[in-house]
């Protein structure tokens, strides 16, 4: 069986903070962010809005899309968690 992992970015209504994460079940996953199920970043800033997801087969790669992401951020200077 394969197994599947997603990287994906949140945010807020206004699309001012942004959030990204793995996972292995993006809509479980979402719906936490949603329902503010995990206390946190993300439900400190209000971040329900799913904006972009990639998948991959392998979490290696996932996690490695994750920190990708996370430097092209820092470039641009968004607010972010790290």
């Amino acid at each position: 069986m394969i197994k599947y992992y997603h990287i994906y970015i949140l945010t807020n209504w206004s699309n001012e903070i942004f959030y990204t994460g793995v996972t292995n079940d993006i809509a479980r996953r979402v719906w936490e962010h949603r329902n503010d199920i995990v206390k946190g970043f993300t439900s400190k800033y209000k971040l329900r809005k799913l904006v972009y997801f990639e998948t991959y087969e392998n979490i290696g790669l996932a996690i490695e899309r994750e920190k990708k992401i996370k430097e092209m951020a820092k470039k641009l200077e968004i607010q972010y968690n790290f």
